[in-house]
This record gives C-alpha cells, structure tokens and sequence, in this order.
C-alpha cells in the first residue's frame, strides 16, 4: 500500500528541497512582512508545486501523504541543524550587525538593501532619535531590526518588520 505514494513521498521531497534552495538563494528575510505581491506570489507558488508533488493522484490521501512528508522533512531538518552546525550553517541566516555602539555598518546595510529611511524607522519605533544613541541594532534571522540603546530605560521589546526591498541608503 506504500508504493503507491512513493512517487508523492518522492515529488513532495524534491518540491521541499527546491523551495529551500530557492528561499536561501532569494531570501527569507523579504518575508518578514508580506505586501500584496508576496501573498499572491506564496499562493502562485504553492498552486503550481501542488500537482508537482502529488501528479495525477488528487484524493484525499494523496493530498494528506504529500502534506504529511513536509511536515516529517520539517522536522527531520530541525533535528538535524541543531545537531550539527555545519547544516545550521548552510541552510540558516545569521543576524547581522546594522549598527555597534553608534557606528553604521554600511557594507551590511547595503548588501542587505536596507535603506537610510527604514534603519531610520526601525530606530525609532524603539524609542531612539539618533545612531548613535544605538548599542546594537541587528537584522535578525526572522527579517525583524531589533535595538538596543544606551540608555535602558528607553528599550522597548518590540520588533521591526522591514516592509519592502530598498537600495537608497545614504549616509
């Protein structure tokens, strides 16, 4: 009774293994905080992966088995990027550093794309007026910019979510 779903067992891994390299290639922090396009484009993307992992077989049970090996490859995966730090490494981001004791780091500013005014936004949205009020200001592994400032009693535990791709930054 298996072989028959080791075809959809087989398409629903590769799908999971494409969608992984693709979101590593074009990158997970543009989905921190989905605008209209990204939702139309996650909807687009699942429709047409849909009858790549599961093919002609459209019952009931093909659809549960295909949605049953992405959640077992989801976990399999998470087990084993903790286990071992080269595949953490490979398949994760890591946060970076925007801003150290008041410094702009411009080089990640630009190869992220994050502009002037969004670091500008992210900054205020914790309650600091200037850079250089900033202890730390990291992009996060999740797209979110946390900060922490000088002054402690100005921190705020809330978490910015950058809204779009933007190339302007300046100094």
């Amino acid at each position: 009774m298996l072989f028959p779903y080791l075809d959809i067992i087989l398409r629903s891994a590769a799908v999971y293994l494409f969608m992984t390299i693709a979101l590593k290639i074009f990158g997970k922090k543009e989905l921190s905080q989905l605008n209209t396009a990204d939702i139309i484009l996650i909807l687009l993307i699942s429709n047409s992966v849909q009858n790549a992992m599961v093919g002609s077989d459209t019952s009931l049970w093909g659809g549960l088995v295909a949605a049953l090996v992405l959640f077992v490859i989801n976990f399999i995966i998470k087990k084993l990027t903790r286990k071992y730090k080269i595949l953490d490494e490979l398949l994760l981001d890591k946060p970076e550093v925007l801003i150290h004791n008041g410094k702009l780091d411009f080089k990640a500013l630009s190869k992220l794309d994050i502009s002037n005014d969004e670091l500008k936004e992210a900054i205020r949205e914790h309650g600091v007026e200037h850079y250089t009020e900033v202890k730390l200001c990291m992009l996060e592994i999740d797209g979110t910019i946390s900060v922490i400032s000088e002054d402690k009693k100005n921190l705020k535990q809330s978490h910015y979510k950058r809204k779009r791709n933007h190339k302007n930054f300046r100094k």
